[in-house]
C-alpha cells in the first residue's frame, strides 16, 4: 500500500532544521511519545536520524529502522548516539522481538510503509498498552511540500487504519500539510 522512498541522494535535505521543524518540533514529538526514559522505541523511517536523534537523550534504547542502508551511511557519518541501533528493514519484516517495544514513532514517512502487514508487525512488537505516534504528509495538503498528493493517507484514514489494527487513537490534530495521531496498542 505504501509508497517510493525518500531518494537517500537527497539526504542532506532531510537534516533542515528549520523546515523539518515547520512541521513537526522536537518538543511535539516528545511530548506525543509520553517517555519516561526507560522505554525502548523505535523510529520507523527513520533516514538520516533526524528526529532519531531529539529521541535517544530521553529513552534507554532506539533502534532506527530504514529500508535504505544508504540513509544509514548517511547517518554513521553524521554520528550515531551510543544508544542507538542501526535496523536495515522494512516495517512489514521487522527484525524484532514481540512485545519488545514501549513506543515507536514514523515521522513523514508512514504513506511510504503504510498497509496492512506494516501494521501487523507494528502491533507485534509493541508491548500492550505501546504508543505509535505518526506524524505525516496529509492527503489535504496543497502538496507543496512533501511527496505527491496522490500517495498520501487523510488523518481520518490513517486513524481508520490504526484502530483496525487494535489502537486507540488517543489524540488527532489535523493541519494544513501535515497531522499528527497517537494511538496506543489495547
Amino acid at each position: 500500500m505504501g509508497y517510493h522512498t525518500f531518494d537517500a541522494g537527497r539526504a542532506d535535505k532531510l537534516e533542515d532544521a528549520q523546515q523539518r521543524y515547520r512541521f513537526l518540533s522536537a518538543e511535539e514529538l516528545l511530548w506525543a511519545l509520553s517517555l519516561d526514559g526507560g522505554e525502548t522505541v523505535a523510529d520507523f523511517g527513520s533516514g538520516t536520524g533526524f528526529y532519531t536523534d531529539d529521541v535517544a537523550p530521553a529513552v534507554d534504547h532506539v533502534y532506527a529502522v530504514d529500508i535504505q542502508e544508504a540513509m544509514h551511511d548517511y547517518y554513521r557519518e553524521k554520528g550515531v548516539p551510543d544508544n542507538v541501533e542501526l535496523v536495515t528493514s522494512g516495517v512489514d519484516d521487522l527484525p524484532l522481538d514481540t512485545d519488545s517495544l514501549d513506543a515507536a514513532f514514523s515521522t513523514m514517512t508512514y504513506h511510504e510503509f503504510a498497509g496492512e502487514e506494516a501494521l501487523d508487525e507494528i502491533t507485534r512488537v509493541l508491548a500492550d498498552d505501546g504508543r505509535l505516534v505518526i506524524a505525516d504528509w496529509a492527503a489535504t495538503g496543497s502538496g507543496d511540500h512533501g511527496p505527491p498528493l496522490d500517495e498520501r493517507f487523510s488523518g481520518a484514514e490513517t486513524a481508520k487504519h490504526l484502530r483496525d489494527a487494535g489502537f486507540y487513537i488517543e489524540y488527532t490534530a489535523v493541519r494544513p500539510e501535515t497531522f499528527v495521531l497517537i494511538g496506543e496498542l489495547k
